[in-house]
């Protein structure tokens, strides 16, 4: 049966907008106008909007665009039907594309890259969970409520407005035939005579080459997988007898210390130079006062802005883990990493300290570490500094008060994250006596002395200066440790895992972090001499640079039999 009512209700709702178009034929045509001018406007900008927002300007605006003539020459050309099945597909396509560019700004923003399509859903989860630590569970519901209905407001309003702009065209059919016309003679002539608006081409195909690349990421994600696996099978140490690995660190304490967001920026940029400088001066001499020795160079990371766990695996299994992907390969398979070679000897007991782990962490087992010490099992009854669960001060002692500081136990090979130094900064920390930490509490008190997160992200020169504060913190804890706790047989290698994001970045494209061996015994240097590295804590701007990737065969080679 025909809806009688729904078509009564239709006609009534017919006759009562024709019958307000009658009563004021002005304010209805204002409206008329108005929304078309929108629906021109909304699909303008989703055809020319960038997807970064660095690019995003007024020249970038006041082109022609190439997908837009095709389109409306093609809609003109079809009939009725199979035109108005064109244009609704055609506005979601457009809308589409226009998420995906306010996505990838959001990845250009943190991790200087676009959105992988094939790779980077999980880091959605991430991003998610890095909102509930840093502003809580309600903020981080409004964040993903606002985005979701964004995302829907966008298809929609695409879609409503290619389907108005359609009908116009065909109301005016020969002006918008002759309009479509000159508009694609333009375009050809600006392209054969290479016309330019502030260095902007004028003649726009940004869409067509934006598919392209997509099409082209997505076919080398798919690729990606196997030659990963290609790479992984070849590892040079996998023969070599226990009792001839690591030889040259035997009876030492070893620790691997990751800095967060510790990146050569916060040594070569002007505004933190002075201040890095200072730290890692100071820091050379106290620990030459306490017999110590450091030698330090540069280190490439496969990341920038985040993705701390694809440094971390890189630097520790050899291979570059520049994905997700990669990652969760690297996880499940049988590959010897730095730590698990260290524990095959049967000479060390391996421990991680990773304050930021906040959940079961099954990878702790493939990184070869007899026990995981996360930020529920520190001992801390402090706040929370932002993101970061337990200071980097708190952190150290409780690895010596846990493990280190034990008597008659076996040498230890320690992976330990400093995290004070993590995205976003603030509140930071400020060291305090050793003796004065106890559970942490005392940290309530020193937190609300920080900053407020919000306030400092309103002001770019602010992030940079908080991000500073925090390496030096994450820097003078380790130093201090080393000064206070280190002997004979401490060894420890330090090192950033990725710059950070590029709001204090500034434009940089390096994606260098300094790396720095320390240790008392001259032999454990020696070995070390034909690297090539910068006496000190700070690396010489032309220190050697390695991919990350490539510190695990160099160190297991120096530090064997044959080493040294």
């Amino acid at each position: 049966m025909p809806d009688t009512e729904g078509e009564a209700a239709g006609s009534e709702g017919r006759a009562g907008w024709f019958g307000w178009r009658r009563k004021y034929p002005r304010a209805a045509r204002g409206v008329t106008v108005g929304t078309t001018v929108l629906a021109g406007v909304l699909v303008l900008f989703a055809l020319l909007v960038p997807n970064r927002l660095e690019r995003m300007s007024f020249d970038m605006f006041v082109r022609i665009p190439a997908e837009g003539i095709l389109l409306a020459g093609l809609l003109l050309a079809l009939p009725p039907r199979a035109r108005r099945i064109t244009a609704g597909v055609a506005g979601a396509f457009l809308g589409l594309l226009t998420v995906l560019k306010f996505v990838d700004m959001g990845f250009y923003s943190v991790l200087a890259r676009p959105f992988d399509l094939v790779l980077d859903w999980i880091l959605l989860g991430a991003a998610a969970e890095f909102l509930r630590t840093s502003v809580g569970r309600t903020g981080e519901v409004l964040a993903i409520v606002a985005v979701l209905v964004m995302i829907v407001a966008v298809l929609v309003l695409t879609t409503l407005a290619m389907l108005r702009l359609t009908s116009l065209m065909v109301r005016h059919r020969p002006v918008a035939a002759r309009t479509t016309l000159i508009l694609g003679t333009a375009w050809i002539t600006c392209v054969t005579l290479g016309v330019q608006f502030t260095d902007v081409p004028v003649a726009s195909k940004i869409n067509a080459d934006y598919v392209g690349r997509r099409v082209d990421q997505v076919q080398a994600g798919l690729r990606d997988a196997r030659v990963f696996e290609k790479q992984a099978a070849v590892d040079a140490f996998a023969d070599t007898p226990p009792d001839q690995l690591l030889t040259g660190l035997r009876g030492k304490d070893v620790l691997f210390t990751f800095i967060e967001s510790y990146g050569r920026v916060a040594i070569d940029d002007p505004d933190m130079a002075e201040q890095t400088d200072a730290v890692l001066q100071e820091g050379t001499r106290r620990l030459e006062g306490a017999g110590f020795a450091s030698q330090s160079g540069w280190l490439k990371s496969p990341v920038t802005g985040a993705g701390s766990w694809l440094a971390h695996s890189t630097f520790l299994s050899g291979l570059w883990i520049k994905n997700q992907q990669r990652y969760r390969s690297l996880t499940t398979s049988d590959r010897a990493t730095l730590t698990s070679y260290f524990r095959k000897t049967g000479d060390w007991r391996t421990v991680g300290i990773v304050p930021g782990v906040r959940r079961a962490w099954p990878e702790g087992k493939f990184f070869g570490l007899d026990h995981i010490y996360d930020s529920e099992h520190l001992g801390y009854h402090g706040p929370y500094f932002s993101w970061t669960p337990v200071p980097d001060q708190f952190s150290l002692e409780a690895f010596e008060r846990l493990e280190r500081g034990k008597k008659n136990r076996d040498p230890i090979m320690a992976e330990i994250i400093l995290a004070s130094s993590h995205n976003p900064w603030a509140p930071v920390a400020r060291m305090i006596d050793w003796d004065d930490l106890g559970d942490g509490s005392v940290f309530h008190d020193i937190k609300k002395e920080g900053k407020d997160p919000k306030e400092v992200w309103q002001d770019p020169d602010s992030v940079r200066a908080e991000y500073a504060n925090a390496v030096e913190y994450s820097l003078r804890s380790l130093v201090e440790y080393i000064e206070r706790y280190g002997d004979d047989d401490t060894v420890v290698v330090f090192l950033g895992d990725h710059q950070p994001v590029p709001t204090v970045t500034a434009g940089s494209t390096s994606k260098d972090v300094p790396v720095t061996v320390v240790a008392r015994d001259p032999k454990v240097l020696d070995r070390v001499a034909d690297w090539g590295w910068t006496d000190g804590l700070k690396p010489a701007a032309d220190a050697p640079q390695w991919g990350m990737d490539e510190f695990r065969d160099r160190f297991m080679t120096a530090y064997g039999p044959d080493g040294g």
